[in-house]
């Protein structure tokens, strides 16, 4: 079975056997554009000529046969306006999740149709991040090319499309739509009428499971795949990281640490909060409760890039990675970073603040703090996001108790203590380093019936490797310090739109 994993800073491939055993991986690295300071966007392009590259290069080094590959299954980022003709080619760059360009636009939908209104029939806060407004914004401000759209295509649909040439939009990633009734599955009419959206500009919708198409012959002379190899349509990044991880019942949870931080409740019923993100899951019948934060694994890579010369020179004496390095530096000191705290919004804040504004903060800087203090408060203010996000889904009775850890961040064994020590609550790390290629490559398992259920796939493939119990005494001091972040932010957000205002003024003496 082969998963492709469409992120936001590269694509990962892996074909993996009936056993859940990585047999093959690959991946290819690529650049967000970010033309404006809120804008974030990705040549399509990109995303095709990766994942050839990267089967072509699988196979020329004789490490896929691709004549045993049974299906393909395709994940992708979140909340992607992709706008392409009918031949499926791209008339722009895809806006990703990252882009918040669209802020007039979301406000207007509230004015509009009103914000608990199309709360209660999507389950998701109006926010620019969404689909919908920056469908609003290409119309206002690139009428052309909104005129010229076949459709708008999700990260991982378009994948399949170049993949099969069938238009499709799969049940998990369809939350980016505020026109989209969460809890019957199915598209409101009415709803995307109000919205000034024609519902003949999204393809019809699909579980994610479903095969939807086989590998074409141009598909399969440009990626090197055999034709008629069944692909399936697909789904959520974070959905199919949550069913790599082996939650398919409800109230386990995935703890994601990759690029972006957050976690996935599984529920049984669309149980919906104002400050959270609902999206389906890949599993038919069941939903994820989701709290999604910018500020996760990217936060330690800023420092990396900018601060991080001293860890990688020290990684590569050792022969290590800096990451490895820097989670040494902050193992040696202890929580709470002796003072120091770190307000983790790198590029403005999703869930459960939704402040666009919002900047990234070191509070308690001082000549005693060494680049250990600071890597640690880095950690540390990704944790405090994670339990935000948690204690807000209490609100709404969702059940969390263990956390099913995956991403870069949970390899590193200090961060994950300090997310479970801060949480209070028990981590366990599946074995897979791959948990998102695997959920990609299980739904297309169970798609052609290697697996009876979804239940069956995880049990068949899914290991734990590590598990992390919190530390009382730890929990108890963070106590504190969680206080204190929650306190900072509510002191500085009016601060923060100030900052804003006076960063974009043009009116220069």
């Amino acid at each position: 079975m082969l998963g492709i994993d469409i992120g936001t800073s590269g694509c990962k491939i892996a074909a993996f056997d009936f056993d859940g055993n990585a047999v093959c991986t690959y991946t290819r690295s690529y650049d967000v554009s970010h033309p404006d300071t809120t804008w974030a966007e990705i040549d399509a392009d990109l995303w095709w000529s990766s994942i050839c590259g990267g089967i072509r290069a699988l196979i020329e080094s004789e490490r896929l046969d691709p004549n045993e590959v049974a299906a393909v299954g395709v994940d992708g980022l979140s909340w992607t306006c992709l706008p392409v003709d009918r031949k499926g080619r791209p008339l722009r760059p895809a806006m990703i999740w990252l882009d918040r360009r669209a802020e007039e636009q979301a406000q207007w939908m509230k004015k509009q149709v009103g914000e608990d209104r199309l709360i209660s029939l999507s389950g998701n806060p109006v926010d620019p991040a969404y689909v919908v407004p920056k469908m609003l914004w290409l119309k206002q401000h690139e009428p052309d090319i909104y005129a010229d759209t076949h459709m708008f295509l999700q990260s991982n649909s378009y994948v399949v499309y170049k993949l099969t040439g069938v238009f499709s939009q799969d049940h998990s990633q369809a939350y980016g739509f505020h026109f989209f009734d969460i809890a019957n599955c199915h598209y409101d009419e009415s709803a995307a009428d109000r919205l000034g959206i024609s519902l003949d500009l999204i393809p019809p919708l699909t579980h994610c499971h479903e095969v939807v198409g086989t590998v074409t012959s141009k598909a399969s002379r440009e990626c090197g795949l055999p034709k008629g190899v069944p692909v399936v349509a697909g789904g959520l990044d974070a959905a199919c990281c949550t069913l790599g991880a082996g939650a398919v019942r409800a109230g386990q949870t995935q703890e994601q640490g990759g690029s972006s931080g957050g976690m996935s409740i599984v529920v049984d019923k669309p149980l919906i909060h104002p400050k959270l993100i609902l999206g389906c899951h890949v599993v038919p019948g069941l939903w994820l409760l989701q709290g999604g934060t910018v500020g996760g694994g990217g936060t330690l890579r800023w420092f990396d890039e900018q601060l991080g010369a001293c860890e990688r020179q020290i990684g590569l004496e050792r022969g290590i990675s800096s990451f490895e390095v820097m989670s040494e530096e902050a193992g040696q000191i202890g929580p709470g970073s002796e003072g120091l705290v770190f307000l983790p919004y790198m590029a403005g804040e999703r869930s459960p603040i939704w402040d666009s504004t919002a900047r990234g903060v070191l509070f308690g800087l001082s000549y005693d703090k060494t680049r250990a203090h600071i890597i640690r408060a880095i950690m540390e203010g990704v944790g405090y996001s994670l339990l935000h996000n948690l204690k807000t889904a209490e609100e709404v009775k969702a059940e969390v108790g263990v956390l099913l850890s995956v991403g870069g961040s949970a390899n590193s064994r200090v961060w994950t203590q300090i997310k479970s020590d801060i949480t209070n609550k028990p981590i366990h790390v599946p074995a897979s380093d791959h948990a998102t290629t695997l959920g990609a490559a299980l739904i297309a398992g169970v798609g052609i019936g290697v697996y009876r259920d979804f239940q069956s796939a995880v049990d068949n493939t899914v290991r734990i490797q590590r598990v992390h119990e919190p530390d009382e005494l730890a929990h108890q001091m963070y106590r504190g310090y969680y206080r204190l972040y929650l306190d900072l932010y509510d002191r500085l957000k009016d601060h923060f739109r100030q900052l804003d205002s006076l960063r974009t003024r043009r009116d220069y003496c």
